[in-house]
């Protein structure tokens, strides 16, 4: 079983000199290899990969995509992947060493058609948010509501039959966009209404280097991914295929908002569903 690590950048050369290291001390007696995207970089981003690509001795294709946004990234790169097994990861994260076989023992079992691994904090002194440390395996059957937070983008897996089913990451979502987020939750989300069942393992695991290391920081991020929550629970509503499983999980998350009182959490979420509706 091959597998394809998918990576795509814009504008991060500092980070990627951090970053492109660690892909060299992957270990694994089977198959894999990289793929990079640049996402219309206009720093030393180029420079960098096209040196990586020469002197790494691993298995690197390089992708440029001119359009930005992450999921217009994502959707150059995985096209291209030869893996059976492709693997999303971002630009600031590191893969531990065993990365390659851990989602290889994972995807033995042939029903799973996707995975979200761990994902830990490489600096101490970081904010701990971005980051997913449970140490259980959680199984999420076919036709299922998919936990936002449960399964993150910087660690993400699916076989490559299942992209081909799903289509590609839909280009009003995700990092570069003015929804901010949730091309992962959304991607999910239309697996399971497919049909595949899914996990999240904690096995495969990246250390997460986002440098935000003040709660204002941490507030902006987390506001963004409040409205890009409530785009994806938007379009899961407008889905037939996926309107079944979401629409109690929705209306409790609301609920829940204002017992608590959050009402500026569920402002954004409405405001993120409103924009996606909107177009």
């Amino acid at each position: 079983m091959d597998v394809s690590i998918v990576v795509c950048t814009r504008n991060r050369a500092l980070q990627l000199a951090d970053t492109l290291p660690r892909f060299a001390r992957l270990k694994s007696a089977s198959r894999w290899e990289v793929v990079f995207v640049d996402n219309a970089s206009t720093d030393a981003t180029p420079q960098l990969l096209d040196a990586f690509v020469e002197t790494s001795g691993l298995d690197v294709l390089l992708v440029r995509e001119p359009k930005a946004g992450l999921s217009a990234a994502r959707n150059a790169g995985w096209p291209r992947a030869r893996g059976e097994v492709v693997a999303f990861t971002d630009d600031d994260c590191y893969p531990a060493p065993d990365y390659v076989d851990q989602l290889r023992a994972c995807f033995l079992a042939p029903q799973l058609g996707y995975l979200g691994g761990r994902v830990l904090l490489f600096d101490p002194n970081d904010y701990p948010i971005t980051i997913q440390p449970l140490a259980h395996r959680v199984d999420i059957p076919p036709r299922s509501f998919v936990r936002p937070g449960l399964i993150h983008g910087a660690n993400l897996a699916l076989r490559r039959g299942v992209l081909e089913r799903i289509g590609n990451f839909d280009e009003r979502l995700g990092a570069g966009t003015a929804l901010y987020c949730g091309e992962d939750l959304d991607i999910l989300t239309r697996a399971s209404g497919l049909g595949f069942a899914g996990a999240y393992d904690p096995r495969p695991t990246v250390f997460h280097h986002h440098r935000r290391s003040t709660a204002g920081e941490a507030g902006r991020l987390m506001a963004g991914y409040d409205i890009g929550r409530g785009a994806c629970y938007a379009k899961a509503l407008m889905d037939g295929r996926t309107r079944g499983f979401y629409l109690w999980p929705v209306l409790r998350r609301i609920g829940g908002n204002l017992r608590r009182g959050d009402i500026a959490v569920l402002g954004r979420e409405l405001s993120g569903a409103w924009k996606y509706i909107r177009g």
